[in-house]
């Protein structure tokens, strides 16, 4: 485990922790935004590196589209930017248009995260979010683990307590590509999900439960990430199995180099985004060009916009108890 100086950031020091697992596999991590700045899993004959990142704390706060960063206080959307709870509506911060994305404009992904505890394989986070931060409810403490396991796995545990009622929805936004491919075209994808949850143009769900099966939204069978090119992904799933126990969400596989990654996690959806908005113009991870389709996103999450929509699985977090999401990224090569 090693900590060195990232670069600056409004007078205040960027750390990048690097890690180093059982089975070879290492990540680097950093404290602004606790992004998974980069991540190697053993590959015969090697290693492959399975996400984007950038190079520069600059080219992260210039371009950066959340690469492995930890969202919140509530990832995804929330619509019109406001949210009703016990009888008090809440105007929060709108960064996508009149809706609110990742937090709003200084969401967690975007802010500077403190060192808390460090080991060989291990690392944790910490994050304190004022009663009011953009337009949220509550003093909110968060914690994010990192923890390299064997058998070429990644645990992240996210927790969050606050002294007033506030919906919490903590996530993952790694992308990823398993085999360094310009685009996507070569993996195959499995979401253990019959149903979604579909949106509006603006990506706000429209409150109903879909049935996957007979359309472009089917994953529930190992298939082309683009089996059909005219369908672009930006989509929440339904999990199946019980909210709040560890089990299969997703597995991604690449063609090229036989690598897969199997998701597991206790949320009960997943947002599959499928890069189609990716277009950065400088450089990543040596030298890498990161264009259209570069990299997926697998978002262990709770239902977008469920503040607004009753019949959704609550993410309202109470004062005296613990928000807890845990993923495990489970790679087989």
């Amino acid at each position: 485990m090693t900590i060195e100086r990232f670069g600056t950031l409004d007078g205040q020091d960027v750390f990048q922790v690097s890690l180093q697992g059982p089975d070879g596999i290492g990540m680097k991590v950093l404290t602004w935004g606790a992004v998974v700045r980069d991540l190697t899993v053993p590959l015969a004959g090697g290693s492959q590196r399975v996400v984007l990142g950038l190079n520069s704390i600059e080219d992260y706060v210039a371009h950066s589209p959340y690469f492995g960063a930890i969202v919140g206080r509530y990832g995804n959307r929330i619509g019109k930017a406001q949210f009703t709870l016990n009888g008090e509506t809440c105007r929060l911060d709108a960064n996508e248009g009149e809706n609110q994305l990742h937090g709003g404009t200084m969401g967690f992904g975007t802010r500077l995260w403190s060192i808390l505890d460090h080991g060989a394989g291990s690392l944790t986070l910490g994050l304190v979010s004022d009663d009011g931060d953009m337009g949220y409810p509550g003093r909110l403490v968060a914690t994010c683990t990192y923890r390299l396991l064997p058998g070429s796995r990644l645990r992240i545990a996210l927790e969050a307590t606050s002294d007033k009622p506030t919906p919490v929805n903590l996530t993952t936004h790694g992308y990823f590509n398993l085999d360094g491919s310009p685009d996507i075209s070569s993996h195959e994808l499995t979401i253990a999900g019959d149903f979604i949850t579909p949106t509006r143009p603006d990506l706000i769900p429209t409150g109903e439960i879909a049935a996957v099966a007979g359309t472009d939204y089917d994953f529930t069978a190992p298939r082309p990430v683009h089996g059909n090119q005219h369908t672009l992904y930006d989509i929440n799933y339904v999990l199946r199995g019980p909210y709040g126990e560890l089990r299969h969400a997703a597995t991604l596989a690449s063609r090229r180099n036989g690598l897969a990654m199997e998701l597991w996690t206790t949320e009960p959806g997943v947002q599959f985004y499928d890069g189609h908005l990716i277009d950065i113009p400088v450089q990543g991870l040596d030298g890498a060009r990161y264009g259209r389709h570069g990299g997926l996103c697998l978002e262990p999450q709770r239902f977008p916009d469920s503040p607004n929509k009753a019949h959704f699985p609550s993410s309202i977090l109470p004062p005296g108890q613990v928000s807890r999401q845990v993923s495990e990224l489970r790679f087989v090569g």
